[in-house]
């Protein structure tokens, strides 16, 4: 589907647009709240930008220029109505059906020569602001409604059929292209805004005040905007109105793969299929290469087509957006065969049946690749079914998060040709999959784009091991570290053998452990809620580090740890719970920890305590002590008497809890 030179990129055969029948779906009818509706949802600026840029609401009039010596009217729409008096020549995209009505006998043939040039051209060809402006005079004339002025018509291909109206009215002094153009073709150029003093009139775009465009002349471009739009609409030539750059969608594909039309056509009319007789497959077909004519592959198939005498069925195939849009509702309730989705269904799984959920898919997770095409595609969809009453919210996803990157680790785009592609089946061989699912959300934040560090996955690892020690006895371990050295073979059964640490025991909790789990416990639920998995685990990095230092760890501490471990590092967290647990159940049925705030209350405080300065000792001390005491107790500790030995304490400094500072002399 790309174009360059007038050739297909692929293959490079000759491309030339023809007028076609298609089918459209009508997503122009929505653009507005597709617009609103995006403040509604929790979607980065970022990426509610790029759709907003993609649908491209902008204002302004709709102006009437008449031909001369003819009936026909061109209709042009302009964001700077207040430029009107500047209009100097107009410009017909070479696809609009009015050149064949206004064009002259004598630039006949020469128009139609640059509309067969313009056909070979893609639309990215033609908008690209650094080519050479190409055109051809129409020999017709029209009317500037605001000063009665001639102006001639031209057609050339940086007007494009598929904005606006398709035809423009030029106004070299304050637009870039137009201004290229005229002088390359030598047309008139009158500047009709001034720039503010100290910028250029020519060619300035801004807000500047109207000169030389009669009654407007003296007003700011925002009143003049106003004034002309008025007077348009006063005088029956013109009206104010909204534009979008987003255009309907074509939806009609002339290929063998993707889903038939469920319609037919008779006597040039067209209805659709009755529902009894969906759903409508395509034939069999086993040659379903295009050809010149154009025709779909599906014409091929006669039998298939011909429904009865002068009923044909519609041989053109749906792209596939038709099952990419709106799959998710399936997914709710996929073996369902009378319906898409069952309407309770699709309120349970969608919000609408519980007041506190998210009205739609909670979390979506994507590139922002998808930015313009499939999520805005999805949500006109969601909207037209929501319309239909087959869906209970308006928009299909509550919340979207764009992940990041990553990046080689020369901190490029990974790629073939840079020689920076990190294989992952070599990081599974050497570390495993749960080390190298655990680096990649270690990494840092999920939005973030992240170089790859393979001493990073070492790391992890490591981390991985410690959680291992930390439950297995290291005795049984070199056992069986040689055994399966012996009997690779027997990998499976081996593993069977390893034995429980004796510091792993069925023994209660102390409450400092308790502290450790709970707020292990809240961290990690608190950050996976807000996708935050690399200080998620780092907290499980703090569990262990505090756990591994106890004599005796407690089992049912250690299982809710292991839960916490399990959506990260899935594999060890099994391994490691079915033999804790004697293998009762999987971990991936157990209810997820709970934490309880009555463990998180701090009781202490570690305050560092200092001499002239410098730190000689650390004390915990009970968050409710009052500060005489707490003098008394840094004064007592063995290591600042050592260091006030001989000396006479001048001050005591205490900055609750944070510091102590002993003034010795």
């Amino acid at each position: 589907e790309e174009v360059k030179d007038g050739v297909s990129e692929v293959g490079g055969f000759p491309v030339e647009r023809k007028p076609m029948r298609q089918w459209m779906l009508r997503i122009t009818a929505y653009a507005q709240r597709l617009l609103d509706d995006l403040d509604g949802i929790e979607w980065s600026d970022s990426l509610k930008e790029m759709q907003r840029n993609w649908i491209g609401r902008s204002e302004g009039a709709e102006v009437v220029f008449k031909v001369e010596n003819s009936d026909t009217e061109i209709s042009v729409f302009t964001t700077r109505p207040d430029t009107l008096f500047g209009a100097t020549y107009m410009v017909l995209s070479p696809e609009s059906e009015l050149l064949d009505t206004i064009v002259s006998p004598g630039q006949k043939a020469e128009v139609e020569a640059y509309q067969t040039q313009a056909a070979r051209k893609s639309d990215l060809e033609r908008t690209d602001l650094a080519k050479d402006k190409t055109g051809v005079f129409t020999g017709a004339y029209a009317v500037n409604p605001a000063n009665g002025r001639s102006v001639p018509i031209w057609t050339a291909d940086y007007v494009l059929a598929g904005y606006g109206t398709g035809a423009i009215m030029a106004v070299p002094a304050h637009d870039t292209r137009d201004l290229e153009f005229a002088e390359k073709f030598k047309l008139p150029v009158e500047v009709v805004v001034q720039a503010p003093e100290g910028e250029e009139s020519l060619g300035f775009t801004g807000v500047g005040t109207a000169v030389n465009s009669g009654f407007l002349d003296g007003m700011p471009t925002p009143e003049a905007k106003r004034r002309i739009t008025a007077w348009l609409e006063e005088k029956a030539l013109g009206q104010g109105t909204v534009n979008y750059k987003l255009r309907d969608w074509l939806f009609s594909r002339q290929r063998y793969w993707g889903e038939p039309f469920p319609i037919f056509w008779d006597e040039g009319g067209h209805a659709g299929l009755d529902d009894f007789d969906l759903p409508l497959l395509p034939p069999e077909l086993t040659d379903f290469k295009p050809t010149g004519s154009g025709d779909p592959p599906l014409a091929r198939a006669k039998d298939w087509c011909r429904v009865s005498e002068g009923i044909t069925r519609e041989t053109n195939t749906m792209p596939q957006w038709a099952g990419s849009c709106w799959y998710y509702l399936r997914y709710i309730d996929a073996s369902n065969s009378k319906r898409f989705v069952d309407e309770a269904a699709e309120q349970y799984w969608m919000g609408t049946a519980n007041e506190e959920a998210t009205p739609g898919v909670d979390l979506y997770v994507g590139g922002t690749e998808h930015a313009v095409l499939h999520l805005l595609y999805a949500r006109f969809w969601h909207k037209v079914l929501f319309d239909l009453g087959h869906v209970s919210t308006p928009e299909p996803f509550y919340k979207l998060v764009n992940q990041g990157l990553i990046l080689g680790e020369d901190g490029q785009k990974m790629s073939k040709s840079r020689g920076n592609v990190v294989n992952p089946d070599d990081i599974l061989v050497e570390f495993g999959a749960d080390a190298f699912r655990l680096y990649e959300m270690f990494m840092g934040p999920l939005e973030m784009v992240k170089p790859w560090n393979t001493k990073g996955v070492e790391g992890v690892y490591r981390f991985l091991g410690r959680v291992w020690r930390m439950f297995i006895c290291e005795k049984s371990e070199k056992e069986f570290e040689q055994a399966l050295t012996a009997e690779p073979e027997k990998g499976r059964e081996l593993l069977e053998e390893l034995k429980l640490s004796i510091d792993v025991a069925e023994v209660e909790p102390t409450p400092e452990q308790l502290k450790v789990l709970h707020t292990c416990i809240k961290k990690v639920t608190e950050d996976m809620e807000h996708l935050r998995f690399n200080t998620a685990i780092s907290a499980l990095m703090v569990f262990t580090n505090e756990a591994s230092n106890w004599d005796l760890r407690p089992l049912t501490v250690l299982n809710d740890f292991l839960l916490l471990l399990a959506p990260f590092a899935p594999h060890i967290a099994e391994e490691l719970y079915a033999k804790a647990n004697d293998g009762d159940s999987s971990i991936a049925y157990q209810a997820w920890p709970s934490y309880s705030e009555e463990y998180l209350v701090e009781t202490s405080v570690e305050m560092a305590v200092q001499v002239n300065g410098k730190v000689r000792d650390r004390l915990q001390i009970p968050i409710d002590m009052d500060k005489a005491d707490i003098e008394r107790l840094a004064l007592d500790s063995d290591n600042v008497q050592r260091h006030t030995d001989g000396k006479t304490v001048k001050k005591v400094i205490v900055i609750p809890k944070k510091l102590i500072n002993i003034v010795a002399v």
